[in-house]
């Protein structure tokens, strides 16, 4: 165990917060799962649904572990090759207009020969906001013309956003209101910045227009996330509306205590309640003190980043953490406000906790890069101290070396002087001849 911990390296707070919550997840997930076991005339065993779910959240902390021990600096060089290749996955699960269960389903790839199936976006995610970074760092956005900034920053930024927009709406608009925090962090023009913010906007409106008058040209992929807005602002009663009252019962019902680990009532009803809605189960089953213990954790890993930014040695290194890291915090953020009707439904996870694979895998992966980043800071600081640890090894030595020096001059000195002595008080050798005569 002890050799296991000495081989973490990087931000110890990070790694401490990130496997707080992954080790509560298994508590809710395995109590949040018993609709589902009971679903489609199921046993009720929940079993492996928990199993399910740590095979998931161990592949997560491996990826973590392969992911920070990679110099952070490659992903920088890997960014536009997997930005292009994330293009084709997005455009392919477009086109495919998969309908699972009689939803809309184009957001999502099987993995051949495995049996899970992944959410591309989510890997679109990590890598544009590592090849943002990239970019802000290596040219200097303030000199350039924002017709270059327009071109190689903004037209694959754009690209991946629209592949991502008719499927999945929520997913499109945080990544576009990330990208813009991170272009922001990152010193880009306040002024260019408005005009992509009009841009977006146009395109939304000319989407949504274009949506509404050719039903046919977007079936089945933008209806649903249109007619949650809808539905949030009228306030009208359909599916969403269901799982909010449902949500907001069990909130209520958890009082300051909650109802105990495993004894979640609206958990039976509420279909998206491992997932979507575990927030509202958590603070049913642990109460509202169990519930801002989640918000300290995120709040606490939320520091980290801030802290590990300010350490990182490079602007690249900066860019990636905020870039990486506070995407995941906004999403809890949004999941928690989502589960007491202060947004609508978006379908976002609450990360490190929902049960789900990719959502898992891709937040352990930016994190895992985000450690790969303080870690380079450790490693640095490590080489100072050991480099003044041989200097003053070496300075030690020297000083020995001198002073062995010293006392032996002294000591040569010494006998000369001694041999001089002997020489002026002691007897003439000739003396034995002359007094002979």
């Amino acid at each position: 165990m002890k050799e296991l911990l000495q081989r973490l390296k990087g931000d110890k707070g990070i790694w401490s917060f990130v496997a707080l919550l992954g080790l509560f997840s298994f508590m809710p997930v395995f109590s949040a799962s018993s609709n589902l076991a009971y679903m489609n005339h199921g046993t009720g065993n929940t079993i492996s649904f928990l199993v399910k779910h740590a095979v998931h959240i161990s592949i997560g902390f491996l990826m973590i572990f392969a992911v920070h021990r990679i110099p952070y600096n490659y992903f920088k060089r890997l960014s536009v090759g997997l930005l292009a290749i994330v293009a084709v996955l997005l455009l392919y699960t477009l086109l495919r207009g998969q309908v699972i269960d009689g939803a809309n389903a184009s957001r999502w790839l099987e993995i051949p020969f495995v049996g899970f199936t992944f959410q591309t976006s989510a890997l679109a995610s990590i890598a544009l906001m590592i090849y943002v970074a990239g970019y802000l760092s290596n040219y200097n956005v303030n000199s350039q013309s924002f017709g270059k900034s327009l071109l190689h920053l903004w037209l694959p930024v754009g690209v991946i956003i629209i592949l991502i927009l008719p499927a999945n709406f929520s997913t499109a608009a945080l990544m576009f209101a990330m990208v813009l925090m991170l272009v922001y962090v990152g010193k880009y023009p306040l002024r260019y910045i408005g005009i992509i913010i009009a841009m977006g906007v146009t395109f939304l409106m000319i989407f949504i227009l274009t949506a509404k008058a050719f039903p046919d040209a977007f079936p089945n992929r933008v209806d649903t996330w249109m007619s949650r807005i809808d539905n949030f602002v009228t306030d009208k009663p359909d599916e969403d509306d269901y799982q909010i009252e449902k949500a907001k019962i069990a909130i209520a019902s958890g009082g300051w205590y909650g109802l105990g680990p495993g004894k979640s009532v609206q958990k039976n009803f509420l279909p998206q309640s491992s997932s979507d809605f575990i927030f509202a189960i958590i603070v049913e089953e642990y109460g509202l003190i169990g519930g801002a213990a989640i918000v300290t954790l995120y709040l606490l890993l939320f520091f980290r980043f801030i802290v590990a930014a300010h350490k990182a040695n490079t602007l690249f290194g900066k860019l990636v953490v905020v870039g990486l890291g506070f995407p995941i915090i906004f999403q809890a953020l949004v999941n928690m406000c989502v589960a007491v009707e202060l947004l609508p439904v978006t379908g976002q996870t609450l990360p490190l906790i929902s049960s789900g694979g990719s959502s898992i895998w891709m937040t352990c992966v930016a994190i895992g890069i985000i450690i790969g980043v303080t870690k380079k800071d450790e490693e640095i600081a490590e080489e100072l101290i050991e480099k003044q640890r041989r200097d003053e090894t070496m300075e030690r030595l020297i000083d020995q070396q001198i002073a062995r020096e010293n006392a032996a001059y002294e000591q040569m000195e010494k006998e000369d002087l001694n041999y001089a002595v002997e020489d002026a008080t002691g007897s003439n050798p000739m003396n034995a001849v002359l007094n002979k005569t």
